[in-house]
């Protein structure tokens, strides 16, 4: 390493963010990046550890430690080389990744991890700034011709990888928009979407063709694609969202967070405007069942949007405020975490069992709730009642839609309900159709469908050749 006492002499300083009462007025990105010589400093951190566990931390394996080392040393360009080596899309993952490299990092042992999110986002920005990130066009083509079904972080890896190689590929996506749960799911104030636009803009030059408001299995059958295609992957995401059947479901103003989150973006592209709004947290008692990323979503959109009052309310008991490190690392830690949604105002509460919707007139006005205990056993009058006009279902997903390709194909199906492919070839059970990314694996982070997608595009090569 070029700084062998780095983590010695600096502390660890991670990016900043605007003020609550500055972000919260819009939807645009509100994080405050590091200047040059700070992130020089941060990367100076990351110690010669011999074995860098790091490396097994992050799922697509991004070789940390060596573009540490290159950003101390101001070697950007070779920075960015070796971090596009295994990661398609560094700003998509730099922003909303939730850093399993870092819970790795052996500094993590002091609670101290070297700052790699950020210092992996500020690599790529960079080396998009300075015009270093150019399509990468095949050298040679090979007359073979790919479809890739869903245009999510697994589908965009490997119809990039694919075309790079030389075959012919194209990209089906059942939206208006090309990104899929990038585009419609995360907000623009974790990720705004012009980074998506040039990533497309740069995948047409090296030839991948988008093919828009296509659905498969409605407008277009799985058949015609087989016909016309030399391989297929299926890479639409794990959508069908778990629901909460319990009385009063039917009432209005219960809606799923997947239902809610997409209208929000569409405004803000344009795609659609105010007056088609169908959804909206705006002067209402906002009530967010689940507690993860997606959970923390709809806090942040609904704060944005004007909303009342939010809550969130989770199943599970609070997690400890730091986890045993002797137990655990470097391995992800269960331990309790604050988005920067949640730190806009929002209530929290754990181990609430909701019982039932309290309705009027057909409209939710409030959720029957009850504490249970570390076993999930109701505990005796300790029943309480929560104030709600709109209910956000954030409680995870399922499995991938069973509408198309799947039933059409009648592909065999593991015991969750995704699609079953090994990961050793990505092969379903059909012949020359593949599948990667959450519809394989079922709901995950956008940095494991970015490796899923790379390594269904390998297995799709071997295939072929």
């Amino acid at each position: 390493m070029a700084k062998i006492t780095g983590f010695l002499e600096h502390d660890r300083r991670d990016r900043s963010y605007y003020s609550v009462k500055e972000r919260i007025k819009g939807f645009k990105e509100f994080l405050v990046p590091l200047n040059s010589k700070e992130l020089k400093t941060q990367a100076s951190r990351c110690m010669d550890c011999g074995i860098p566990y790091c490396h097994s931390g992050c799922p697509v394996n991004n070789i940390i430690p060596d573009w540490n080392d290159m950003v101390y040393n101001n070697e950007f360009e070779n920075a960015l080389k070796t971090l596009h080596s295994t990661n398609n899309f560094p700003e998509f993952t730099g922003r909303i990744c939730p850093a399993p490299c870092e819970a790795a990092c052996t500094l993590n042992i002091d609670d101290k991890p070297v700052t790699i999110k950020t210092i992996e986002c500020a690599i790529i920005d960079k080396g998009w700034k300075l015009g270093l990130v150019k399509p990468e066009k095949a050298k040679n083509l090979i007359l073979k011709s790919v479809a890739i079904i869903g245009s999510g972080p697994a589908g965009l890896a490997a119809a990039q990888q694919l075309a790079r190689k030389g075959y012919k590929v194209t990209v089906y996506e059942k939206n208006k928009l090309i990104g899929g749960l990038l585009r419609y799911g995360i907000p623009d104030f974790k990720m705004e979407k012009n980074l998506i636009d040039r990533r497309v803009d740069q995948m047409k030059k090296e030839g991948v063709k988008f093919k828009t408001s296509a659905e498969i299995g409605s407008k277009i059958k799985m058949q015609e694609l087989k016909k016309n295609y030399n391989a297929i992957l299926i890479s639409t995401g794990s959508e069908k969202a778990r629901d909460l059947n319990i009385p009063g479901r039917e009432a209005s103003g219960i809606h799923f967070a997947m239902d809610f989150l997409p209208i929000q973006n569409k405004l803000v592209s344009g795609e659609i405007k105010k007056k088609e709004q169908q959804i909206t947290a705006k002067n209402k008692h906002v009530v967010v069942i689940g507690g993860g990323d997606t959970g923390s979503d709809c806090i942040g959109t609904s704060i944005r949007q004007g909303a009342k009052s939010v809550k969130q309310i989770e199943i599970m008991p609070m997690p400890p405020k730091l986890e045993n490190k002797q137990l655990t690392w470097p391995n992800w830690p269960l331990k309790l975490r604050t988005s920067s949604s949640q730190q806009e105002g929002v209530k929290r509460d754990w181990s609430v069992l909701t019982k039932s919707f309290e309705i009027k007139s057909n409209k939710v006005v409030a959720l029957n709730c009850i504490k249970i205990d570390d076993n999930f056993n109701e505990i005796k009058n300790s029943n309480f009642k929560i104030k709600a006009d709109l209910i956000l279902l954030a409680m995870g997903f399922v499995h991938p839609l069973k509408k198309g390709p799947i039933d059409e194909l009648k592909l065999k199906l593991d015991n969750r309900g995704n699609i079953e492919a090994s990961i050793d070839n990505y092969m379903t059970s059909e012949k020359k159709v593949f599948a990667a990314g959450d519809s394989r694996r079922g709901q995950s982070l956008v940095v494991w469908a970015i490796r899923e997608g790379r390594e269904a595009a390998e297995s799709i090569h071997e295939y072929l050749s």
